[in-house]
């Protein structure tokens, strides 16, 4: 009798292995290979062996796929999907506890069934009746939203076999089990073939198949990474679950693109697309040190944020760094610039950031306003409210330009904005004056 061959799988990342080891050597995930049964290696095979072979055409003589899509009935859902949900695609939405991803799936799907369509919502974390209670809040309720509080993949498999669904919401995916599989649900091996079988009804039954994951700590879908590469779209929710603005930002979409971001406010009917984000990231209130303001763009949509600074006195060897919506690494640059070029002694010195709104700066072009705020809060100046700075910030003091600056110079014209620090002129001519500066040496000039 042949000796069977043993195969070990990290829990963090699916890399199989075939001798046990302490840390993955793939992600660094410590004590996490299991060994992996008979019915998963056999599992595993046949995904493996899913893709028939075809003969390779020209690509001249092959036709265009036109994608047809359908409203969910919110703009900004709409936006982040690339215009509309694509009948058999299958969409990943991924956040932190209680920042809304049930609420807003669930009001997607009262907005889908009050337009005849039928849909499927299934929980295997609540029972229909707290499903219920929550519908009966955000006004979710219609005759042709269905209930379904099961774990088991094969039951769920079955009512879709029963009834012509043409929505799925699965929440969530750790938590559905395949009796095939002998591991505990959300372990790789059980997500892996979940997944698979989900896509493989979506793709033949062309259902719209939405599926919640859980993050780690760190931020990250918790599971396999090839949970992400099966999914035709992945999206993250964003935000405080004390604030009441969430983003709703794409990393992964088939059929559209990942460049735009849905931004949404928390009511006591749930989350609805914000109508009027203009001000919701910056105050109005009076002046005071340690305060810039700046534009970013979330897509194609310029933000105006407000960026406030800390620096205090250090009790330490190591003064203390932190950043709260700004790349704290980006952080410890500046801070390494302002000393060699201003020569300001900030290893002396706490220096604390924070972005307002609860709101995560992803680019380069708020580096000006973040050192005008550490500026304004070191020497307890006050910027004037009406001040916006704008531009990117190198390693050798010098600023340079940024991207779309004339639509973010126009959104700050019509907030009331009346002077810009930015490295260059607009090219139109619009109702705000600017101030070029090329040098951070320079920008205390202008503060």
């Amino acid at each position: 009798m042949a000796k069977r061959k043993k195969i070990f799988e990290c829990q963090a990342c699916g890399y199989k292995s075939s001798k046990w080891m302490g840390k993955c050597t793939n992600c660094g995930a410590w004590d996490s290979f299991i060994e992996l049964s008979d019915e998963e290696i056999e599992l595993s095979k046949k995904m493996g062996d899913l893709k028939s072979f075809q003969k390779a055409l020209p690509i001249t003589k092959i036709s265009e796929e036109l994608v047809e899509r359908f409203s969910t009935e919110d703009e900004e859902l709409d936006l982040v999907l690339g215009g509309g949900i694509v009948p058999g695609s299958l969409v990943l939405v991924g956040g932190s506890p209680g920042v809304g991803k049930s609420t807003l799936l669930l009001k997607m799907c009262a907005n889908l069934a009050k337009r005849g369509k039928k849909v499927l919502y299934v929980s295997a974390e609540e029972s229909a009746g707290q499903i219920k209670l929550r519908a009966n809040r955000i006004e979710a309720n219609d005759k042709n939203l269905y209930l379904l509080s099961e774990i088991k993949l094969e039951n769920i498999l079955s009512e879709l076999h029963n009834q012509n669904y043409e929505v799925l919401v699965i929440d969530s995916i750790q938590t559905i089990y395949s009796e095939d599989i002998t591991s505990a649900p959300g372990t790789v091996s059980q997500v892996r073939a979940v997944t698979f079988e989900l896509m493989r009804v979506a793709k033949s039954k062309k259902i719209s198949i939405f599926i919640i994951g859980h993050i780690t700590k760190e931020g990250s879908i918790a599971g396999p990474r090839i949970l992400e590469h099966m999914v035709d779209t992945v999206l993250y929710f964003e935000g405080d679950s004390s604030k009441d603005i969430r983003i709703l930002r794409g990393f992964k979409n088939r059929f559209g693109s990942i460049s735009e971001v849905g931004i949404f406010e928390m009511t006591k009917k749930g989350l609805v697309s914000a109508k009027n984000i203009s001000n919701k990231f910056f105050s109005k209130k009076v002046a005071q040190a340690g305060s810039a303001i700046t534009v970013i763009m979330e897509g194609s949509r310029p933000l105006i944020v407000e960026v406030q600074a800390l620096v205090g006195d250090s009790g330490f060897t190591n003064p203390k760094r932190s950043a709260t919506g700004f790349d704290s690494n980006r952080l410890t640059m500046l801070l390494a610039l302002l000393e060699k070029k201003l020569e300001l002694p900030f290893n002396q010195y706490d220096v604390f950031v924070n972005i307002s709104g609860g709101i995560k700066i992803n680019e380069t072009a708020a580096d000006l306003a973040v050192i005008a705020a550490i500026l304004s809060s070191f020497r307890n100046r006050v910027i004037d409210k009406k001040t916006i700075f704008l531009g990117e910030v190198g390693l050798t003091g010098d600023i340079r330009d940024i991207h779309m600056l004339d639509i973010r110079l126009k959104e700050a014209a019509s907030q009331g904005f009346k002077k810009a620090i930015t490295p260059s002129k607009p090219l139109e001519e619009l109702p705000i004056k600017c101030f070029e500066v090329d040098e951070v040496s320079k920008i205390i000039d202008w503060m």
